[in-house]
């Protein structure tokens, strides 16, 4: 029974040091897949894009959600 208690203590110190080697899931060539729109949450995000651009074009809000991106908005 004690040799049990030792075995799990020595897992249980073990595996938290095990979880500090784990690569990244997204390799830094494959961000760029993930940043597309069509990655989006919502149902058209290629007209969400359009529409957010728009309104931050006439509030002079640009990059208040979160865009990206600078200019005045004239394109």
């Amino acid at each position: 029974m004690n040799n049990f208690r030792a075995t799990l203590l020595l897992l249980a110190a073990i595996l938290p040091l095990a979880a500090c080697g784990v690569e990244p899931w997204v390799k830094p060539y494959e961000r760029a897949n993930l940043a597309d729109p069509i990655m989006s949450f919502s149902r058209d995000p290629v007209s969400s894009a359009y529409r957010n651009h728009v309104f931050q074009a006439r509030e002079a809000a640009r990059g208040a959600e979160g865009g990206q991106g600078g200019g005045c908005g004239c394109n």
